[in-house]
């Protein structure tokens, strides 16, 4: 389906206008889907009566980085560096939108989600929400950037190097999410709160965003673009196909046990219809950071940007 631009003022007189991602199973993106992302978000900040950006998805979760699928069966570099180019445009509108962003996270944000929802403005979390970057279990890097937004420096680098993820509860009390609210309430929850933006003079708003990112202390931009360039020597090395290749076939495996177990066997639970089932652990994780959720369908994760 690739991303569904619901670009809509869906409260006209509060002026917020909803970007909903739709590419199923698990809204993992290819190339294409991150430049019409960029598009749709760029447009919603531009049009005049937009005080507000909502960005939210469809399904099981809300980004699960970039489709590895594409980038395996495409030959040479072309999908890797669309995607780089891709998830770069994508933040960046993200980021440079001329009004607010407000980002509705249900379930998985893994990979390019941190890029995006580390971009936003504010996030609404569902409780079931885990957010973290899988990137170096891809043969990737990139978006500790974004992820340096969400957490503490000393656990940025402990998630990044680990793999692990960490739940909404966890950043909300961190500061970074808003709200944390059951996963029926997050659509909601965050148009509640885009409409207590949209209130203010639109101009004002504009002027308000140009100038908080005016005094960021890292220049999102310059920053991510520097941790690309180590992506694409992991992929000229040929370590990021080792690890993509690895990952394709233990995804394999995983939907083989899961389809020949039985209903009430050992892969229920967590591991019946959860992102991250069957992912290998070298120890056990922290009650509260597991690693790194993976939904197994498609292309999870670690986007190679």
């Amino acid at each position: 389906m690739g991303v569904s631009t619901s670009v809509t003022v869906s409260r006209p007189e509060d002026g917020i206008a909803l970007v909903t991602v739709d590419r199923p199973p698990v809204n993992a993106l290819s190339v294409q889907d991150w430049f019409d992302l960029a598009d749709a978000v760029r447009a919603a900040g531009r049009d005049p009566g937009a005080r507000c950006v909502v960005l939210a998805a469809a399904g099981r979760g809300f980004n699960a980085g970039v489709d590895i699928k594409e980038m395996r069966r495409t030959p040479g570099h072309a999908a890797l560096l669309g995607a780089n180019r891709g998830c770069y445009e994508a933040f960046a509108a993200v980021y440079d939108c001329e009004v607010p962003v407000v980002a509705a996270v249900r379930g998985h944000c893994l990979g390019g989600g941190i890029g995006l929802v580390g971009n936003a403005d504010a996030i609404v979390a569902s409780d079931d929400a885990t957010f973290g970057l899988p990137e170096l279990d891809r043969g990737a890097l990139g978006a500790a950037t974004h992820l340096a937004r969400l957490v503490p420096p000393h656990l940025m680098r402990t998630l990044y190097y680990t793999s692990r993820t960490v739940t909404a509860a966890e950043l909300h009390r961190h500061g970074s999410v808003w709200a944390v609210v059951p996963r029926d309430e997050v659509l909601a929850t965050a148009l509640a709160l885009a409409g207590e933006i949209a209130a203010k003079d639109g101009y004002l708003l504009r002027l308000a965003k140009a100038a908080i990112n005016g005094i960021d202390p890292v220049d999102v931009h310059r920053s991510y673009r520097f941790e690309q360039g180590f992506t694409f020597e992991a992929n000229l090395s040929g370590v990021a196909d080792r690890h993509r290749d690895a990952f394709a076939q233990n995804s394999r495996n995983r939907g083989h046990r899961q389809n020949s177990t039985p209903a009430d066997g050992p892969e229920r639970g967590r591991g019946a219809d959860t992102p991250g089932a069957g992912t290998p652990r070298a120890h056990p994780p922290r009650a509260d950071t597991p690693r790194a959720d993976t939904p197994e369908t498609d292309a999870p994760g670690g986007k190679p940007s």
